[in-house]
This record gives C-alpha cells, sequence and structure tokens, in this order.
C-alpha cells in the first residue's frame, strides 16, 4: 500500500506493507529515531507520537492509519530553540537513561498545549501512561512545571510587550 503523511510539517510518502507499525516508519523509513521502539504493547509510552495532534503510542498503530494525516515527533518539538518542555528536562534533569524521554516530552507538550498550568496531579495523571525505570518520576514532574512556568512568563512578557 502507498501512504503519504505529514511528518513534523513534511509531506513524506511511501510504499508500505499493510502491517507495517508507525513507529518503523518513522524510524526505518523516515531516520527518525527519536520515537523510541519498547514494548509493542503500548505499556511504555516511549514511542508516543501525535497523530493529528493527539498522542498516540506508534508501536500500535498502523503506518497506513497515518495515511493523509499529520504526524509530529519529538524532533518536530525543536524550533530554533529547544522547546521548554525539552529545556525544562534539561533544567530539572528529567531524564536518565534517556529512553523514555521522547514519549514523555511528547506526552508532557499535549499536556501544556491544553492546560498551561497543570498542577501536580494533572501533570501524574498526563504522564501516567508513559514509564519511567531511572528517575521515579519526580524531576519529570519538576520539568513539566519548568516548562509550563517559562511559558506563562513568555506569555506575559509577550502581552506586556503588545500593550495588553
Amino acid at each position: 500500500m502507498h501512504v503519504n503523511v505529514t511528518v513534523n510539517g513534511a509531506e513524506t510518502g511511501a510504499d508500505i506493507e499493510a502491517r507495517l507499525l508507525l513507529v518503523h516508519y518513522l524510524r526505518n523509513e523516515l531516520g527518525l529515531t527519536g520515537t523510541h521502539w519498547g514494548c509493542d504493547t503500548s505499556n511504555c509510552g516511549a514511542c508516543t507520537v501525535w497523530l493529528d495532534g493527539v498522542p498516540v503510542k506508534s508501536c500500535t498503530t498502523l503506518a497506513g492509519m497515518a495515511d493523509g494525516h499529520e504526524v509530529r515527533t519529538v524532533e518536530g518539538l525543536e524550533g530554533t530553540d529547544l522547546d521548554p518542555v525539552q529545556q525544562g528536562f534539561v533544567e530539572e534533569h528529567g531524564l536518565q537513561c534517556g529512553f523514555c524521554t521522547p514519549g514523555m516530552m511528547m506526552t508532557a507538550r499535549a499536556l501544556l498545549d491544553r492546560d498551561p498550568d497543570p498542577d501536580e496531579a494533572t501533570i501524574r495523571e498526563a504522564i501516567s501512561g508513559n514509564l519511567c525505570r531511572c528517575t521515579g518520576y519526580e524531576n519529570i514532574i519538576r520539568a513539566v512545571r519548568w516548562a509550563a512556568t517559562h511559558e506563562a512568563a513568555a506569555r506575559a512578557a509577550d502581552q506586556e510587550g503588545a500593550g495588553v
């Protein structure tokens, strides 16, 4: 089958087997290895990407399901600077081995896009579908709060500069 998928804003297309998983399409066909392949069961969340703005586990999503849709991977978070979520993980030491980090970042970014000021319980609930075996989650939660705080400060500065 042939798929046409917009990935991180770029049009892609390939002839694939109907059973090809999205994680393998991203990693093997497109070379986007930031999306990690961990469990093949949707349990770990390391493979989390966005499909039309909604976080999905790419290890149990067929690549064909993305045909005609938009996918965003962890590589799509960066602009000219790090995304605040990425910077938060750096500042608050939200990673150790790094295996869960891409999925955690994609989940955190989706959370902050819908709730710019989440409390700890909301953050814990949002990341509950992503497993981390190294950090104990505390630094990850602080990283998400760091990003939320810095985004709020940037919004306030923008409003002040605009005279709002």
